[in-house]
Order: C-alpha cells, then sequence, then structure tokens
C-alpha cells in the first residue's frame, strides 16, 4: 500500500511498482479473462505480474543502455505517424467506401485477371460416405453413392445418420484432392491421375467400406473455377478500390495545397 509514496493514484489500488512505474489492481482487472476459478484468476494474477515487472526492468535496463536514444526517437516518431495515418485511412475507408461489391463487378475482374487465378494444388467435388463391414443394406450404398440427384442423396444422408461413420457431401463446392484421399485406404503416386481415371471409388479394409464419388476434377495448374477463387477475387477487388480511393484522397490534399500556398519548394 506504499507504492509510489505521496502520489495521487486517483483512486486506483497499487500492486506493485518497479523504479516509479507502478501497476494497479484496476489494469490486472481490465485483461484478467471473465470466467475464471479462483485458483486460476490468482495463477494469472501471479503471471501477468511477474511479466509486467520483467518488461519494465528490460525497457529501464535497455533505455539506460541504448546507444543512440536519438535514433530511437526517431524510428518511433515515424511509427507514430504511420500508426496515425493508418488509423485515419481505415475511417475514411469504412465512412465512404462501403459500398458492396456486385456480382457482375467480381466476375468481370476474374475474367479479365484469368492469369492471377490459377490452382496450385488439385480439388475435386463429390461425395464419401464411410461404414462399417457389416453395415446393413450396402447394396443400395453402393447404387445411391454413385446418383447425383435428390433422392439418392437424400437416401443417403438418412442412412448415413444410422450407419456411417462418416459422411462427407461436397457436391456444391470444392475441396482439395489430398484432402479427400486422406480419407480413404489408398496409396497411389498421384492421386489426381487416379480419381481422374476413378471417379466412383469403392475400397475396404478390415473394418469398413469406403465409398467415394467424384463429380468434377481440376488439377494443379488449371484455371480456378470462380466459386473457388471467389473469395479471393473479392479481397483483390477491394484492396484495388481502397488503393484507388487512397490514392484520389491523398491528390485531393495535395491540390487543395497548392490552391492555397501551403507548399513552398526551395528549388
Amino acid at each position: 500500500m506504499s507504492c509510489g509514496g505521496g502520489r495521487d493514484h486517483r483512486g486506483q489500488l497499487p500492486l506493485v511498482e518497479v523504479e516509479g512505474n507502478i501497476l494497479y489492481k484496476e489494469d490486472l482487472l481490465a485483461v484478467q479473462p471473465a470466467g475464471l476459478s479462483t485458483d486460476d484468476s490468482l495463477l494469472f494474477a501471479e503471471n501477468y505480474i511477474r511479466n509486467w515487472v520483467e518488461d519494465v526492468l528490460l525497457y529501464e535496463q535497455a533505455r539506460r543502455n541504448i546507444p543512440d536514444s536519438e535514433e530511437v526517437e526517431k524510428l518511433v516518431e515515424n511509427y507514430r505517424k504511420s500508426l496515425i495515418m493508418h488509423t485515419y485511412q481505415q475511417e475514411l475507408i469504412n465512412q465512404r467506401l462501403s459500398r458492396e461489391l456486385t456480382s457482375r463487378e467480381m466476375e468481370e475482374y476474374y475474367e479479365s485477371n484469368k492469369g492471377l487465378f490459377t490452382l496450385d494444388y488439385p480439388i475435386v467435388k463429390g461425395l464419401f460416405i464411410k461404414v462399417p463391414l457389416k453395415a446393413p443394406g450396402l447394396n443400395n450404398v453402393r447404387r445411391w453413392y454413385r446418383d447425383e440427384n435428390l433422392e439418392a442423396v437424400e437416401n443417403l444422408e438418412k442412412y448415413s445418420l444410422q450407419h456411417a461413420v462418416k459422411y462427407e457431401y461436397f457436391y456444391d463446392k470444392w475441396v482439395a484432392l489430398s484432402d479427400v484421399f486422406d480419407l480413404i485406404p489408398v496409396d497411389v503416386g498421384s492421386p489426381e491421375e487416379y480419381a481422374g481415371k476413378n471417379r466412383q471409388i469403392e475400397l475396404k479394409d478390415t473394418a469398413f467400406h469406403y465409398f467415394l464419388h467424384v463429380t468434377d476434377l481440376r488439377v494443379q495448374g488449371e484455371q480456378e473455377p470462380y466459386e473457388f477463387a471467389e473469395y479471393r477475387v473479392r479481397e483483390m477487388l477491394l484492396n484495388l478500390n481502397r488503393v484507388e480511393f487512397m490514392r484520389t484522397v491523398t491528390d485531393e490534399l495535395y491540390q487543395r495545397a497548392l490552391r492555397g500556398n501551403k507548399i513552398k519548394y526551395n528549388y
């Protein structure tokens, strides 16, 4: 309770003082996770206080021994400027560039920049189901897993709820071929060649039957399907819009400063 001597703590409770730096109980409570047990809360407090003390000691030691404090001040000032400008830019973008991209804009960007969207690894669409060797109705499974119509899929989904160990439906989305081949007991040199030649795959081991239906396959180096590339298309286009927006803002500031004779060139 003697931390800080006669210093005014403004109603806060000091916990520890190191070289004139004070950690208050209120600071600790502000970062303490909610819902901790008494023991966990005590452990968190002890670790936090120890880390805080070590940080203060290291900082003070470094401050006393740093060879060129002027250079550090320049770095700090540059970082401060960058942080302020970044914060301001983000606020401007959030306020004035909130319009959602349209599907047409995204598709046009994708079509105009196809070279940016090539696959780094093979991807597939399809369906997978894994069932125990002694599961009932295996002949039905063999018929259903090859069929993409709604009735077959619904039958397979109902069956999987009772009997399947694993069921993955990905007719409507692209997934990495390597992730799919991790599900089946097969070791081949080229999974994409194997999947290209075997669109309906049935395998078994000592405990399970594995059924895989590959409905579509795209190999490494091919064009990314739009729905697979859509997220990256959106992020790239948004980033371009941000860059163009900020270029316009900075140009407007520059032109306004010129008109107001606020820029004086000495050459």
